[in-house]
């Protein structure tokens, strides 16, 4: 992308979208994602809002639904059309948080190390569940996309060195979250050659693994987690080719369209928050300025 193409960089859903350049959609990714070119992308790079765990300010916004079936079926409705838009050998990597229960508390308190914790919601304990149980959240929306129809070919630990520090004595503190990658077909797009890693033990280069380190990185204009770069260099690189499009339905504060700049990829990504737009433009143009925020 060059420097040029920024003033096109937002475009409105119901506005022409461009097959050339990367672009951000403002809208749903619910209704936005059936005006996408079918058969276009290598690449699906996301992480979808949690259920229950943000209040993202937005009416009916994915995450906030009260059931969490009702969670389910929203994201392989949103993945299953998503499928379509990708290339046969495309592939999709998903990232997901798990949740307790909330013992049906209806809010949460704010904090002052994490004020984006604060809600004015919560939904109630999903049926068959206890109070306290971990909802197992990853593993039933996997569960639910396998059952659609993707094929699901890895599970990653993102482990996180540096992760929030929890007050709780009954568990251990949570450290870690799932990644998926699935496919659209049996046989898809896959350089392992191009992220494999050092052994610790012997020094060469062996096929990565399924454990991934990667410190959580503050962004100075964000009071939510944003992805870390160095988590979405390996699926980028393993999953597509230079000048490649890869999609993110949920664009949040724009990592995986930073990442596709610097790796000369191109990207669409769908956002309905105003103010998350704004800050994946400026650390879009930050990129292509040739200097990281």
């Amino acid at each position: 992308m060059e420097l040029t193409d920024l003033d096109n960089l937002v475009v409105a859903e119901n506005q022409e979208i461009s097959l050339e350049v990367s672009q951000i959609i403002k809208g749903d990714s619910r209704s936005a994602i059936e005006k996408l070119p079918d058969d276009f992308y290598s690449s699906c790079i996301t992480s979808p809002p949690y259920w229950g765990k943000r209040d993202y300010g937005v009416n009916g916004q994915i995450g906030a639904e009260n059931s969490l079936d009702n969670y389910i079926a929203d994201l392989v409705d949103v993945f299953r059309e998503i499928r379509s838009k990708l290339k046969d050998d495309g592939t999709l990597w998903l990232n997901l948080g798990d949740s307790y229960t909330s013992g049906n508390r209806k809010w949460r308190a704010p904090d002052k190390k994490n004020p984006a914790r604060s809600m004015s919601y919560r939904p109630p304990t999903p049926e068959g569940l206890k109070p306290k149980d971990l909802v197992g959240v990853p593993w039933k929306v996997a569960f639910a996309l396998q059952q659609d129809g993707w094929y699901l070919r890895s599970d990653i630990i993102w482990y996180k060195p540096n992760c929030q520090p929890e007050s709780v004595r009954d568990r251990p503190t949570m450290s870690h979250e799932y990644i998926f990658l699935l496919s659209k077909s049996e046989k898809y797009y896959y350089d392992y050659e191009s992220i494999k890693e050092a052994s610790k033990l012997t020094g060469k280069k062996r096929n990565k693994r399924t454990v991934w380190s990667v410190n959580t990185e503050p962004f100075p204009d964000a009071h939510f987690a944003t992805f870390p770069r160095n988590l979405i260099i390996p699926m980028i690189q393993a999953s597509s080719r230079e000048g490649d499009f890869i999609l993110d339905p949920f664009f949040g504060s724009g990592t995986v369209g930073e990442v596709c700049s610097l790796f000369n990829r191109e990207f669409h990504g769908i956002e309905i928050n105003e103010s998350y737009i704004e800050i994946a433009k400026k650390r879009i143009k930050s990129q292509l300025n040739g200097r990281f925020l």
